[in-house]
């Protein structure tokens, strides 16, 4: 029964039917086709589903397993959560964008074959970019198009590297590919990289999150970097340049975050310190260090959800989002700042939230597999996100100075969302075990060790002293509303740099080619053409006044007459007749 249909095109019908609804029933059909969704994904057992033939090619948008189930619950579960909070959302072209794009990931979760995978990959682009879209405002709109061109750039790399390696093997199944295959595999890599944020691909993701509206930051923090990380897992574990890669990923985000003035851009640079947990679990390819990184990838959509639904409802009330702007809310919304604290204990890792239990299954792996370097780098960036990052949204939003701001709690539908995903934070710290029973591979890691839980809580309140410190004696920097840069300063300038290039190479060659091409060799073939009929009819002329006994003068004068008329289009007709006479003859002759 429930292999029936693909939870995929569950979304994406029940967005191509809501406009059909009325108003009153639109947020139910939004809530219920992920929940449908996850029926679907439960019911549905293991093996390959809802196959089709293409060309010589079967494609199939139903591999299911267990790390495929996995993210399929993840996905739909907070696709419903989304929809939840987007209640009273009264835009179709919103509803309609969610619901294709959360889809679109699941067709990626789901796609057993390369063709299929990189269809969906496209139109989750494709729809990720009308969640931008639809905050309506001319920031908005420029990154919604930076944010699109960096995602079809990268979608050509990954169709570039499938068509080349479909032609060296004949194979288009989602399998490990490896990093060692060649270019096809390098392109492939390069393709996923870009949706994963890895820097120096991840300037779009900082670029567009703080430019979405409230809902549709919420659905694409959960979903494309998540999506990236399950293909890394399903095509490239094991491969030794993500350990490195990830490893960086977890550090250089954290100070760029101290300096980030939007709430939601500093979530968005932590977001790419956290999937940098998750790369190297993907490089380090152990059955712990995969477990972790699955996990983690779980857990951290849910908190991550939970943390820019915060920053959403403050919009929501305040329009505001800049931390200048912001502080001394939570007098006025103590639910939104309770769940917002409890998205931060999730993602530092606070002993009985999920973070605890899924990010040290990766520094762990790390550890057991003698990755000393790795290991430290793990840990100092785990440590130094705590006060440098994830203090920072709660801090600013709902302590910190009085902002002088008056707003509501947070409506209902908000509440509700926030509280479901706070729920799951709390019940996966202090129930491991329901999720680590959905892991691809059997778990033995016990997280609450009195070591692990000693370590953890030592490392997290010293980074508070820290951030205490560093705020008191003023060395903290002071929020500022600027513009910070870190690797787009190369594409910023690199884009320049590129313009003007073609500036000064193309359109030079551009102005070569019209001296050499229009002005010279069109103008001179235009002029000989032109003056063709009257030479060839001179030609023909001449014997036969010189046979009349014409003398010089009157055949000059015939001449200049002729030119004249041949210019102004007129011709005498017994001059055309003659010349039409003397060309038959010729012709005849011949």
């Amino acid at each position: 029964m429930g292999g029936s249909f693909p939870p995929a095109l569950i979304l994406m019908g029940a967005a191509a039917l809501l406009p059909l609804f009325s108003r009153r029933v639109k947020p139910v059909v939004c809530l219920a086709a992920p929940l449908l969704s996850l029926f679907v994904i439960y019911a549905t057992p293991q093996g390959a589903h809802w196959s089709l033939s293409f060309l010589d090619y079967q494609l199939v948008l139903g591999q299911v397993d267990r790390l495929s189930k996995l993210f399929g619950y993840i996905f739909s579960l907070i696709a419903f959560l989304a929809m939840l909070f987007a209640w009273r959302v009264d835009d179709d072209l919103e509803r309609c964008a969610a619901l294709v794009y959360a889809g679109s990931t699941l067709g990626v979760t789901f796609a057993g074959d390369f063709f299929s995978l990189y269809i969906f990959w496209e139109l989750m682009a494709v729809a990720s970019t009308f969640l931008i879209l639809a905050r309506r405002t001319p920031a908005a709109r420029r990154a919604a198009a930076r944010y699109l061109l960096v995602h079809l750039f990268g979608g050509l790399f990954l169709l570039a590297g499938i068509l080349m390696r479909l032609a060296a093997s004949g194979k288009l199944a989602v399998e490990h590919v490896g990093i060692d295959g060649g270019a096809a595999n390098w392109l492939i890599f390069i393709g996923i990289a870009v949706n994963a944020a890895i820097p120096p691909l991840h300037p779009w993701l900082k670029d567009a999150y703080p430019k979405a509206t409230a809902t549709g930051a919420v659905f694409l923090s959960a979903l494309t970097t998540k999506s990236a990380v399950y293909v890394m897992a399903r095509t490239f574990a094991g491969a030794e340049v993500l350990i490195w890669l990830g490893a960086f990923m977890t550090l250089f985000p954290i100070f760029y975050a101290v300096l980030e003035n939007d709430v939601r851009g500093v979530l968005s640079y932590s977001l790419i310190n956290q999937v940098g947990f998750m790369m190297c679990g993907v490089g380090i390819g152990t059955p712990l260090a995969l477990n972790g990184a699955v996990s983690h990838a779980f857990a951290h959509i849910l908190y991550k959800a939970l943390l820019f639904m915060s920053a959403g409802a403050v919009m929501y009330r305040t329009g505001k989002t800049l931390c200048t702007d912001l502080g001394g809310l939570y007098k006025y919304m103590p639910l939104t700042a309770t769940f917002c604290i409890i998205g931060t204990a999730s993602i530092s890792a606070f002993p009985l939230f999920s973070g605890f239990v899924t990010k040290s299954m990766i520094v762990s792996a790390a550890g057991a597999g003698g990755m000393v370097v790795v290991w430290l780098m793990l840990q100092f960036a785990g440590a130094s996100a705590f006060p440098y990052a994830d203090i920072k949204v709660p801090f600013f939003m709902f302590f910190g100075h009085d902002s002088g701001l008056r707003p509501k709690e947070a409506p209902l539908s908000m509440l509700l969302a926030m509280g479901g995903a706070a729920f799951l934070c709390v019940l996966i710290g202090v129930y491991p075990q329901l999720l680590y029973g959905l892991l691809p591979y059997p778990v033995d890691y016990v997280p609450y060790t009195g070591a692990h839980v000693m370590g953890q809580l030592q490392l997290l309140m010293f980074g508070a002293l820290a951030f205490c410190l560093l705020m008191l004696s003023g060395i903290y920097p002071a929020e500022q509303r600027a513009i910070n840069l870190d690797f787009d300063w190369f594409y910023r300038k690199g884009g320049r740099g590129f313009y003007w290039l073609c500036d000064a190479g193309l359109n030079s060659l551009n102005r070569i080619s019209e001296r050499f091409l229009v002005q010279g060799v069109s103008r001179s073939l235009g002029e000989y053409f032109q003056a063709a009929p009257a030479r060839l009819a001179l030609l023909l002329l001449r014997p036969l006044w010189a046979m009349k006994g014409l003398g010089v003068p009157e055949c000059e004068r015939r001449e200049q007459f002729l030119r004249a008329a041949m210019e102004a289009g007129g011709f005498p007709v017994g001059w055309a007749a003659a010349v039409a006479l003397i060309i038959l003859i010729f012709l005849f002759v011949l």
